[in-house]
Formats: structure tokens, C-alpha cells, sequence
């Protein structure tokens, strides 16, 4: 480039300012690192002389690492090993003093200036008319006419301009809804409509009354919002009232049952006195009449072992050993005829009436609230009297439950509310060698591995799954019945315990109660809590248990159930929070048979069950 001669001097010093800016330009392009695209930052070579910034080329070189050999990323000259890093700091200082010169080229973001091509400087307006975006100094020389409208700096000029005319969008047509130019207004569709100033317009087109409309639209939904609260408040109230009417009744039936079960007993234990004070008297008749028959019994012995027939002739008393009357032995004692046996019809028919009566009660409190369909008649199924079960045994009909009531010395008491939903297997917490039915009671050891989602609340270390449900209150009993001879825990746990590690099986901490079997094949069972184990000396028979819960008087208890119901241990301790069944299965499965909730227990060996 030639300078211009010395008589423009305005445009000499233009020329050196550019040509400046242009030989600034040239140098910062020499001081870019080729991997960065940016200024050098702490600028290192390699032997083959090309630089790059320190960072940059550590990351390329960690990249290589695996291959073995090494390149230059600029010519790809190979190394065989890392190169060597030589710090350039002539090249670092250049670039800091062009760094220091030029600090507003990094900071720009925003619209740049249309005209200054050798280095970004902030534009303060665009022309429409230009379509271009101008700094200061050339806003200053741009020209004044009318037709050079200019705006804020934005990068859209295009479309401030009519796309027929390319001229200023300066009027909005209030009858087709548009933006148009003077020749629109004027000479094309629009002439003749009604116009108004793009300014007024928009001014007029604040959305104002759509905001209005949101806010009315938002506080009737606030208002729908207290409407449906107030709706769920008052049907909370209903619930907790319904509730606390439903603990009132079952108490009450309760109480009721309690007392039925007092009479049928007491009834029970005055036939019993009465039948025993009738047979001891037969008894003590009985022994009467067997002492003198004995004595007749040595008294004819000794009249068979006499010589003399003079003597035998002689006994007065021969012609009454011989008395026919005498073999029936009855006429004396008749004892045995005179007594009754248990009066089982009599009980049987004081229960039903009893049941009757509790049947008719619960009807007339809101039966339509109690039950989904009609209470069916109340039936009584008993035993016959020649068996040796309980007297007090049968089977009663209500409802959609059934009472089943069983007895026998050795039985387990109790009174039991099945629920079979009380007792589920919550899947999320099985672990991943454990499959799960489908309806949620039984778990089966899978060789293979189930990959469930790990969550929080998963077993992970060992085969191990607990319910879903915890039980914080009242007293809660479930069955288990094990299909093989593995390995296997059953009992309760605390929804805090450990899910990893071998600190989470179920009794080898202080958070679960287990009974279990741990050698396969082997008939030695124990229970565990804590890890302290304790040997039961019973031989097990049976594949089924019970496990039994008082939650408040702080009681868990494991019952085999064979015939009669075997007590195997019973833990003692105070709960602190609610208990969730457990399981544990190894070669082996375990289902959940039954299980529900327990009411106040029975006296003696009788038992009620509702199923």
C-alpha cells in the first residue's frame, strides 16, 4: 500500500490508522494458538518449533498416551516419547503486551460496529435504510437525512423493512393487522385503510387487558383452589369421625364377644363341676359293690377248698353267692345311667344365640356403611359329640367374614382379624437373586440375577426382602410356610436397617428379630437378634410358622404350626419403630399363607379366628 500525498493530511492520518489497525490485525493472528483459536496463555514449543498454549497441548499429549508415539499437532512430526516442554518467553510476553492493549476485543459480546472490519468496536445504533450497525466515531459522518431511520443496535434489519417496497416499516394498519411503509399506504393494498403510527400503535396494543384477563382467570382458580381444600378438609373430618365411630363399634363388638366367651365358658366349667361331683359318686358306689364282691370272691374260695361236703352243705349263705340278680350289678348303684354327659347342644345353642344377638346388633348400626352387601344368615357347623375336640368348635357365616372357631388342650389362643393384605412383599427392597410372585407373598432364591433398578431401599448384599407395610401399633400375627430344605430367616425388622453390608442380614443386628434355619438340609433351628444367636432345642417337624407381634407390650413371638400350636421363643424388648415383616431365602422359597391382626386372647385352650 502506497501512502497518499502530504497535502491530506486528514486522510494521511486515516491511512496510518488503518494501516496500524490492519498490522495489528496481521499480529494478532500470528499470536493464536492452532488448537484454542485464542491469544497464547503461558505459551510452550516442541522440537519441531511450533508453540502452543501449555494446557492445550498437555491435553493432546494425554490423548496419545495409549498409542505409544506422539505428534505435533500442527505438522505431525512423531516423537517416541513425551516431548519436553520448553517455555517460549518472548512469545508470552508479546502476547501479554497485545493482550493489555487490546482488552475490549475479548469483552465484546453484544452488536458490533458494521464498519470497523479490523477489530470488533461496540455499535450504538443501526440505520434501517443502510441495514448496517454503527460505532461512535462513524455515527458521527453517517448521514442526517430522514430516510435513514435509525434504531437500537439489532441484527434483524431485514425485517424492519417491507418485504415488496424494502422500505421503513413506519405505520400499522389497524384493519388488516400489519406493519407497512409509506408506498404501501399510499400507492398498494393498504390505501385508503385506517393507519396509525408504529409508536401509537404499540402503545395502544399493550396487553393490558390480557393481563387483566390472567389475573381475573388466577383468582378464580385460587378461589376453585380453597373451594376444593375446604372439600378435602371437610372430608378428612368425615373419614377421621367414620374411623373414630368404627374403632368405637369394633371395640364394642369386641366387648360383646368377650362376654359371650365368659358365659359359654362358665357354662362350660359348671357342666364340667356338676358331671364330676355325679361320677365320683358313681365311683365311690362303684368301689363299694367291688369290695363285696371280693369278699364273696375269697369266701366262696374257701368253702371250694373244704373236704368236708358236711360243711359245705352246711353254710347258710351258699344259696345267696349264687343269686342271679346279682350279676348285673346295677340295681344297687345305677350310678353310670343316672349321670349326663356335656351338654353339647346346650352350649352350642347358647353361642349361636349369642352370635345371633351380635349378628342383629351390627345390623341395626348403619349396615349400608358396614358392609358392601347384606349380612347372610348366621349359621352354626358343629362338631359331633363323640369326638374329643372342645365342645365350643364351629363355623359362623356373616357377612364377608368368617368366624372359625377351633379348640383342643396344647391349642394356641389368640383372636385373629385376617387381612390379606396386611402382609405384602415390597419388591423395591428385594434383592437381585430373589423373585418375587406376582401377587406379592412368596419369594423364591433365582440363580439368576435380576438386575433391579438400585435404589436406596434395595437389599444389595444378600437375598433379602421385607413388606411393604409396618405396623407401629396392636398386636399382628403371619404365617409362613418354606417349600425346600435351604437356608432361610423369617421375622421383623425395623425400616431403618442397613441394606448393605453384612450388618443388613436380617438378626445380625439390633434393628431385626429372625428365627432361621442356616445349614441346608440340617433339622437345628434358632433365633436371632442382634447377632446373638440361640439354639431352640425342639425338633421341628412341621415347614410351617407363625410369627406373632404385641406391639405395645413389646413382645415377638415364633410358633411352629404343627398339632398343637408349638411355642418356640419369644423375644422381650421395647419397639421405637414400626415393624415391617422380613424374609430371607436361599435355595429355597417362602410364602406368606396368611396374616392379620390379633384382639384380646382367649382363657384356656379355645381359640377364635376370624378368616
Amino acid at each position: 500500500m502506497h501512502p497518499p500525498p502530504s497535502n491530506t493530511g486528514n486522510i494521511g492520518f486515516s491511512w496510518f490508522k488503518e494501516a496500524s489497525a490492519m498490522a495489528s490485525a496481521d499480529l494478532r493472528d500470528e499470536l493464536l494458538c492452532s488448537i484454542c483459536l485464542n491469544l497464547y496463555t503461558d505459551p510452550v514449543t516442541l522440537r519441531c518449533g511450533h508453540n502452543f498454549c501449555r494446557d492445550c497441548i498437555d491435553q493432546v499429549l494425554n490423548t496419545q498416551d495409549g498409542a505409544g508415539v506422539y505428534s505435533c499437532p500442527e505438522c505431525r512430526e512423531e516423537f517416541r516419547k513425551r516431548p519436553t516442554l520448553q517455555r517460549n518467553i518472548a512469545l508470552h510476553n508479546v502476547a501479554e503486551r497485545l493482550r493489555s492493549t487490546q482488552p475490549h476485543q475479548e469483552e465484546i459480546t453484544g452488536i458490533c460496529c458494521t464498519y470497523c472490519i479490523h477489530s470488533p468496536v461496540p455499535a450504538v445504533r443501526s440505520c434501517l435504510l443502510c441495514e448496517a450497525s454503527l460505532c461512535d466515531n462513524h455515527l458521527r459522518v453517517h448521514s442526517k437525512s430522514p430516510e435513514h431511520v435509525l434504531t437500537d443496535p439489532s441484527t434483524s434489519l431485514e425485517k424492519r423493512k417491507c418485504s415488496v417496497h424494502k422500505k421503513v416499516l413506519e405505520y400499522y394498519c389497524t384493519e388488516d393487522n400489519a406493519c407497512i411503509c409509506v408506498y404501501c399506504r399510499l400507492d398498494g393494498e393498504h390505501q385508503g385503510h385506517r393507519v396509525e403510527m408504529l409508536d401509537e400503535a404499540s402503545e395502544k396494543k399493550k396487553l393490558r387487558n390480557v393481563l387483566q384477563k390472567v389475573i381475573t382467570k388466577r383468582e378464580k382458580t385460587e378461589e376453585r383452589v380453597r373451594s376444593v381444600e375446604e372439600r378435602w378438609r371437610k372430608q378428612q373430618e368425615k373419614v377421621s369421625g367414620e374411623a373414630e365411630r368404627v374403632t368405637a363399634l369394633f371395640i364394642d363388638i369386641r366387648k360383646r364377644l368377650d362376654d359371650l366367651e365368659k358365659r359359654v365358658l362358665s357354662e362350660i366349667f359348671r357342666q364340667e363341676e356338676q358331671l364330676s361331683l355325679s361320677l365320683s359318686d358313681v365311683i365311690q358306689k362303684l368301689e363299694i359293690k367291688k369290695d363285696e364282691l371280693s369278699r364273696k370272691m375269697r369266701h366262696i374260695e374257701e368253702l371250694c377248698n373244704m373236704a368236708d361236703p358236711l360243711t359245705v352243705l352246711q353254710e347258710p349263705d351258699t344259696g345267696d353267692l349264687c343269686d342271679p340278680e346279682e350279676g348285673g350289678g346295677d340295681d344297687d348303684t345305677g350310678g353310670h345311667d343316672k349321670t349326663h354327659d356335656v351338654d353339647v347342644d346346650g352350649i352350642t345353642g347358647m353361642l349361636h344365640a349369642g352370635i345371633s344377638d351380635i349378628m342383629t346388633y351390627l345390623q341395626t348400626i348403619s349396615p349400608e356403611k358396614l358392609y358392601e352387601k347384606k349380612p347372610q344368615p348366621v349359621s352354626v357347623q358343629s362338631r359331633p359329640s363323640h369326638t374329643q375336640a372342645s365342645p365350643v368348635s364351629g363355623t359362623v357365616y356373616g357377612g364377608n367374614s368368617v368366624i372359625v372357631m377351633t379348640g383342643g388342650a396344647g391349642g394356641d389362643s389368640g383372636i385373629y382379624r385376617r387381612g390379606s393384605a396386611d402382609i405384602l412383599l415390597d419388591i423395591n427392597t428385594a434383592g437381585n437373586n430373589l423373585l418375587i410372585s406376582d401377587d406379592l407373598t412368596t419369594a423364591s432364591y433365582s440363580r439368576i440375577h435380576k438386575k433391579y433398578l438400585e435404589t436406596a431401599e434395595r437389599f444389595l448384599c444378600n437375598h433379602q426382602v421385607m413388606s411393604g407395610r409396618g405396623f407401629s401399633s396392636g398386636r399382628h400375627y403371619w404365617d409362613v410356610e418354606i417349600s425346600r430344605s435351604g437356608q432361610w430367616r423369617a421375622g421383623m425388622c425395623y425400616p431403618s436397617i442397613d441394606r448393605r453390608g453384612r450388618q443388613s442380614y436380617i438378626g445380625d443386628n439390633n434393628k431385626s428379630w429372625c428365627l432361621c434355619r442356616k445349614q441346608v438340609g440340617s433339622n437345628q433351628y434358632s433365633v436371632i437378634h442382634n447377632n446373638k444367636e440361640v439354639q431352640l432345642p425342639h425338633q421341628i417337624s412341621s415347614n410351617r410358622f407363625r410369627i406373632y407381634m404385641d406391639y405395645e407390650a413389646g413382645q415377638l413371638s415364633f410358633y411352629e404350626l404343627c398339632d398343637p400350636i408349638r411355642h418356640l421363643h419369644t423375644f422381650t424388648t421395647t419397639f421405637t419403630e414400626p415393624l415391617h415383616a422380613a424374609l430371607y431365602v436361599f435355595l429355597c422359597s417362602i410364602k406368606i399363607t396368611g396374616g392379620g391382626r390379633a384382639g384380646s386372647s382367649c382363657r384356656r385352650s379355645y381359640r377364635v379366628t376370624l378368616c
